[in-house]
């Protein structure tokens, strides 16, 4: 089975080490660069790397990275015990909350984007976790 790990671009690896250890809890692994840490406290790794604004994502021609808010089809949601306490410490480390924490059938969900434009969400599990969409 393959491993999973997550790779987020920041454009600046202090910024982005502060607010991801700050928000989520996170702690820092390895140092492999200036431009390249681990994360570690998730159930998967998180890698931060540098990568200027406007640089290339793929071969020429193709998108460049930005870092206001943007949309891509794949993105972390980061479970915790406690919605409103984790929420309180996404906003004051940097994150915007996009739209009010909502109950769903499998718990509480908060939408936010990180100060690097990347979006995440909270979620607050109850009891039947995922089960309860399957009733």
């Amino acid at each position: 089975m393959p491993g999973l790990l997550l790779n987020i671009d920041v454009p600046n690896i202090a910024a982005g080490e502060a607010f991801y250890t700050q928000a989520l809890g996170l702690t820092v692994g390895r140092r492999f660069d200036k431009d390249f840490i681990e994360l570690l406290g998730s159930d998967a790794p998180i890698y931060l790397l540098r990568k200027e604004e406007g640089t290339s994502i793929g071969p020429e021609g193709g998108d460049t990275r930005r870092y206001d808010r943007h949309w891509t089809p794949v993105h972390p949601d980061f479970v915790v015990e406690d919605i409103e306490a984790a929420t309180r410490r996404a906003v004051a480390a940097g994150a915007v909350q996009e739209g009010e924490t909502r109950e769903a059938p499998y718990g509480k969900l908060a939408m936010f984007a990180d100060p690097f434009g990347n979006g995440f969400c909270l979620i607050e599990f109850n009891a039947e976790g995922y089960d309860a969409l399957l009733a």
